[in-house]
């Protein structure tokens, strides 16, 4: 059976294309292009930083006290609330008097009943001196009459002695404050029976004020470095005062795990109050480091990253170690040289020697 000419030349029109075809797709000068991805930058710039970190506290006093009776009675009268200011000396409870008084009545009444004693023993004795030049006793008679003389004396003792410790108790039905200062907790209220020794008020001493606040174990070594401390307070946050650590609890707390440290404030004034929050701001000292925003940074497992425009706009990843965030930063700590052009913007769409587009900063 005869071939068609017309379906032979077909075939070879074809093949013809096909081979055109596939020697343009493989020509070196075919190329592949793909649109270059914008990002944001910033130029790695080598600075004096001081790290800084912030705590939230409160103004308490230094001396807190709590008053208390030393003697045990029934809380009669109270003459101040929380918040008052006193003064050293002012009287700020009474107990109820009356067994007290009469605890003193009742010694002095001893007091007075062995120092007559005391004189009848004494003018025997004077007596028996007399008798004994003149022969008229006997020495036995004479050593039991000195004896009763020295019986006498030490009772006279003993009851005076009770007799100031009976007034005195009955003085100490007066709580009176024993420095200036502002009375931050009552727990006591009239008619309540109260113990000796038992708090009935809390003292905070006028003079010097604190800071109190909570540090993480893992920061206590940069609070122990820290160059500078200074205090502000919420209510007047444009006021700095200046702060230094007093006291480190040698414990942590149980449950938070954080070592409660008093700051006390080196030039107080009026201003700073009892009970106000405070900001504490502790600077370390200053070290060259580079600063980027939080955005530059890209994970790889547990390695923080950064990638880099090169000359010919292209990325490419450099690992860098990091130390303190600053709100919306990070410190670099090595890694990066300075001068270096940073991607800080669109960093988790990059791949490794991609074609970017700089945007001009916002």
């Amino acid at each position: 059976m005869p071939v068609s000419t017309h379906a032979g030349d077909s075939m070879r029109t074809l093949s013809l294309l096909a081979s055109l075809l596939l020697v343009v797709a493989c020509s070196p000068n075919a190329e592949h292009t793909t649109p270059a991805r914008p990002v944001r930058t910033v130029v790695a710039t080598v600075e004096q930083l001081a790290p800084e970190v912030s705590y939230s506290g409160e103004v308490v006093a230094r001396y807190v006290t709590p008053l208390s009776f030393r003697v045990n009675g029934k809380l009669a009268e109270r003459r101040v609330d929380v918040g008052s200011r006193v003064k050293p000396g002012q009287t700020l409870a009474r107990l109820e008097l009356e067994d007290l008084n009469l605890n003193a009545a009742s010694q002095q009444a001893a007091r007075h009943a062995a120092e007559s004693e005391l004189a009848r023993a004494k003018a025997e004795y004077d007596r028996y001196v007399q008798l004994r030049e003149k022969k008229l006793v006997s020495e036995l008679d004479f050593k039991r009459i000195e004896t009763a003389l020295r019986v006498a004396e030490a009772q006279y003792e003993q009851a005076l002695a009770q007799s100031r410790v009976f007034d005195n108790q009955a003085s100490y039905g007066q709580l009176t404050a024993d420095a200036a200062g502002v009375i931050t907790a009552i727990q006591a209220e009239v008619g309540q029976v109260v113990g000796a020794g038992q708090p009935v008020m809390t003292l905070a001493k006028a003079g010097e004020r604190e800071i109190t606040i909570d540090v993480p174990e893992s920061r206590i070594d940069e609070l122990k470095k820290a160059a500078e401390i200074l205090i502000t307070l919420w209510a007047n946050p444009d006021v700095a005062y200046k702060g230094k650590v007093r006291e480190i609890a040698p414990d942590a707390d149980r449950v938070t795990r954080t070592y409660t440290t008093r700051i006390s404030i080196l030039n107080p004034d009026d201003a700073v109050q009892l009970g106000m929050t405070a900001t504490v701001s502790l600077k370390g000292v200053a070290n060259a480091g580079i600063k980027l925003p939080l955005t530059a940074l890209y994970q790889i497992g547990a390695k923080p990253m950064v990638w880099i425009v090169g000359n010919d706009e292209k990325v490419s990843l450099r690992e860098v170690s990091i130390g303190q965030f600053y709100d919306n930063d990070v410190v670099i700590l090595s890694g990066l040289n300075g001068g270096e052009r940073v991607v800080t913007a669109g960093v988790n769409r990059l791949v490794e020697g991609q074609h970017v587009a700089l945007m001009e900063a916002p």
